[in-house]
């Protein structure tokens, strides 16, 4: 069983997706954050780049990911869902 997946996919927008991307696990989420990022990289994105790595190495929930992934997201302003 996969223990960084989301129960609930993450769409954001994406250039490089048409417009939209939906993120199904942590793994997918860090990979977003650390290529496709739109925005600055504050505190809350270093955040959910730790969150993401801890849900991965399966030290920390994936929905503590999610969470944090969701937190930084909110400053970019690129949540669909």
């Amino acid at each position: 069983m996969q223990h960084d997946r989301f129960d609930n996919p993450i769409v954001v927008k994406s250039e490089a997706e048409g417009g939209q991307q939906s993120l199904r696990t942590a793994r997918e989420a860090r990979d977003f954050l650390l290529t496709s990022w739109p925005g600055k990289k504050s505190e809350k994105y270093r955040a959910a780049i730790q969150a993401c790595h801890d849900a991965e190495l399966g030290e920390k929930p994936a929905m503590a990911a999610r969470r944090a992934f969701m937190t930084a997201s909110r400053e970019v302003d690129i949540i669909l869902n």
